[in-house]
């Protein structure tokens, strides 16, 4: 059975955070503004840095979590104001046993005991496909530096061709060409000497296009 002085205690603390936490959700922390201009007070984002949207963006991503957060909270705080007044207070709603008072103490809002209190723990697992490629371009195994065969590196460089988000001030030395704006551009995609890039035929003499290093020499 719960001592009166910490029942009194217990529900004290609980109140002050109630009181505290409506304050708060209130406004739902301006949920109910959905535009940007009224969350930023910008008429638009088109003059506006990408990495100031970003921060903004986090801002308001930051503010839903918080608003969820008291109101979880604040649910709680009302279901243990309800079990004082029901006297179920400090009882375990799985075991039946009384929760010891220091844990009644330490989480006011506490239905269970230690043995029946929910384990929540975060999930660290990795995706699936991941067993199959690394998710990391660099090789994760010594024997991966030895391979010269097609590999995640030749695919950045075949893509990155295509466009980055780099510019000349990302590189150094002088690059002649915007199509060269991308690490190692200058190597061969697929192949480890120039003349293999000029091969256009397979191993079994069939024709399988031209090489792009036999594009650049017909331009």
């Amino acid at each position: 059975m719960i001592r009166k002085e910490l029942l009194s205690k217990c529900k004290e603390a609980l109140t002050t955070r109630q009181s505290e936490l409506i304050k708060q959700v209130q406004d739902h922390f301006g949920m109910k503004y959905e535009f940007a201009k009224e969350t930023s007070g910008e008429l638009s984002n088109y003059d506006n840095h990408p990495a100031d949207t970003g921060t903004e963006l986090f801002e308001r991503e930051k503010d839903l979590a918080l608003n969820e957060h008291a109101e979880k909270e604040l649910e709680e705080i009302n279901e243990a104001l309800h079990a004082i007044e029901e006297g179920t207070y400090g009882i375990c709603k799985i075991c039946g046993a009384d929760i010891p008072n220091e844990r009644l103490v330490a989480v006011p809002t506490t239905d269970t005991c230690v043995e029946h209190a929910k384990n929540e723990t975060f999930n660290r697992g990795r995706p699936i496909e991941e067993e199959v490629f690394s998710p990391n371009i660099n090789p994760d195994e010594v024997t991966d530096e030895e391979q010269v065969g097609y590999d995640a590196e030749d695919a950045w460089q075949e893509v990155s061709r295509y466009g980055t988000s780099e510019t000349p001030s990302d590189f150094y030395g002088d690059k002649e060409h915007y199509n060269d704006m991308f690490p190692n551009s200058d190597e061969n995609v697929g192949s480890v000497e120039d003349l293999e890039n000029f091969l256009a035929a397979d191993i079994h003499g069939k024709f399988i296009g031209v090489a792009p290093n036999h594009d650049k020499h017909e331009e």
